[in-house]
């Protein structure tokens, strides 16, 4: 059995061990592997583990020996799902892992907005408090949370930690999800869409890219947010027009956006979001928090051993 990972670095920069993987066949670790290398480096593998690297049809199906597709990550559109299905090839993924971790970051992104943490850090360092004629100074608005709205799009796993998150810090919370849970004693108020961005002072993505989805926020839906609301979107780069969302910014039609994902990444030097007006922008780590990788790695080695075991686990196709 010859099982290979080609593109490991991501999930494991050298912090984490492939010790457990390697007892279960012939064994190879690629850091990286760009498109014309998928096929040599995988041509005799029965198991191929893959986080970002395309396996599309054509690769799927040059791919004799290939029985199983292992994703390092949640989402698995970098798979070619139906030529797998096709070939009888099993393709599993790796699901709520992260949970946590994301939920972290998208108050991360929210607290920079508010407080301009990491701002005052810097220019405190340049030497504009030594030099102030005040015990304190701050050169942006500071915004406190309790009392205000977030409205979450979205509610899987990560939207309901992030709405316990919010509800912790005195937020209000509305919900726009297409298949709302039973209400039961849950902090939350599931409205329409319209309603998630007219009234909410925070609008945080957690739902899918789907076709449905992509531009979910666009001009118009930019245009029903108050003026002083942020948009938070650590899901997927394409459910924002980004142009739209830099314009909204530069004109002052909100006050500011976080992200930790872009429609291309990374993102070339002329994405519009890199030059807008108070847009934070971290380089997609939500879920790279060495206890999310860990949890990442050991069930992507459970799914191996449960199809060697003929039970296979968090089954995509």
């Amino acid at each position: 059995m010859r099982i290979v990972v080609l593109d490991g670095h991501t999930l494991n920069p050298g912090d984490l061990s492939w010790e457990t993987l390697k007892p279960l066949g012939e064994f190879v670790v690629y850091d990286r592997t760009p498109p014309g290398q998928v096929v040599p480096r995988s041509a005799s593998a029965e198991i191929v583990l893959t986080n970002k690297t395309v396996l599309d049809r054509e690769t799927i199906l040059s791919l004799a020996a290939l029985r199983y597709i292992g994703v390092l990550a949640t989402g698995y559109n970098v798979v070619d799902v139906d030529a797998a299905r096709a070939r009888g090839i099993v393709v599993t993924n790796v699901p709520a892992y992260s949970t946590r971790s994301v939920a972290q970051l998208t108050f991360a992104l929210l607290f920079e907005l508010t407080l301009h943490v990491g701002h005052h850090s810097r220019v405190v360092h340049e030497g504009k408090w030594t030099h102030s004629p005040d015990f304190c100074f701050w050169d942006y608005p500071l915004v406190e949370l309790e009392g205000l709205t977030m409205g979450i799009v979205g509610f899987g796993r990560i939207g309901q930690a992030v709405s316990e998150l919010a509800s912790a810090l005195g937020l209000s919370v509305l919900v726009h999800t297409r298949t709302a849970p039973s209400q039961g004693t849950m902090p939350a108020r599931f409205v329409d869409l319209e309603t998630v961005f007219r009234q909410s002072d925070v609008v945080s993505l957690h739902c899918p890219l789907t076709a449905v989805t992509r531009h979910l926020v666009n001009a118009e839906r930019l245009g029903w947010m108050k003026p002083r609301a942020f948009l938070l979107n650590t899901s997927r780069g394409p459910l924002v027009d980004e142009v739209a969302l830099a314009e909204a910014l530069n004109s002052g039609r909100i006050a500011g956006a976080g992200v930790d994902v872009l429609s291309v990444e990374p993102p070339p030097p002329t994405h519009p979001l890199l030059a807008a007006r108070n847009c934070i922008i971290t380089p997609h780590i939500a879920w790279a928090t060495r206890a999310a990788r860990e949890r990442l790695m050991r069930i992507a080695v459970d799914n191996v051993q449960s199809f060697l075991a003929g039970r296979p686990a968090n089954v995509v196709c």
